[in-house]
């Protein structure tokens, strides 16, 4: 399967992840292509994400990836972690509403779960995201098998959504970086710059520099 320039797979079909990845990539002046893994191979199946931690599902994603195509597979797993829920949703942050990746779902429950915590300092909160990418020595034969970036947002959980930019929790979280504004309401680059994926991609993309 050639490609012009080394490509990177990424083991999601949400756009608005990859749209962020491309972007990071782009500022950061990295020559690597990274694409879908549900456009170059329509019919995989993601794999059954058993872990405990973010760490364990992005590499559970990764891995699979890079076993199907032989390419290096990046995922990511994240999530929002509520201290007044005891650090739910967590790692069922996109089932917590019961139906897997429905926002609308997941946003009603955490609403409904919070709506006894009428002072904002009760709502704290921060979204949390770990990137594994896994086969990149296949391209490049010193590279190692595996790279773990993390990255990390505090906020709070706001009482109303607001904002059409984002996607998850985005229109409910309000990051201290960017007071009296959700996630929602940021442009891509003002998201990537305080974003817990964008922390994350910033740690991964000093680490492919630096090979």
């Amino acid at each position: 399967m050639p490609f012009m320039t080394p490509t990177i797979v990424v083991a999601t079909n949400n756009k608005g992840k990859l749209a962020e990845i491309q972007s990071a990539a782009q500022e950061a002046g990295l020559d690597y292509t990274f694409r879908a893994i549900f456009d170059l191979l329509p019919d995989w199946e993601s794999p059954i994400e058993d872990g405990d931690t973010f760490e364990a599902n992005a590499s559970i994603k990764a891995q699979a990836g890079h076993t199907a195509l032989g390419l290096p597979t990046l995922a990511d797993d994240s999530g929002l972690v509520v201290d007044a829920l005891d650090g739910r949703p967590g790692v069922y942050s996109s089932s917590f509403g019961g139906v897997e990746g429905d926002d609308a779902l997941n946003n009603a429950k955490l609403l409904a779960e919070l709506s006894e915590k009428k002072d904002p300092s009760a709502r704290s909160a921060r979204f949390l995201s770990t990137l594994v990418l896994v086969g990149l020595d296949s391209l490049l034969p010193h590279a190692p098998t595996h790279i773990i970036a993390t990255g990390a947002c505090e906020g709070t959980i706001a009482f109303e959504a607001a904002g059409d930019k984002g996607f998850g929790y985005d229109p409910l979280f309000l990051p201290q970086a960017s007071p009296g504004r959700t996630m929602a309401e940021l442009d891509m680059q003002e998201k990537n710059a305080i974003s817990h994926r964008g922390y994350a991609l910033e740690d991964l993309m000093k680490r492919l520099k630096n090979l």
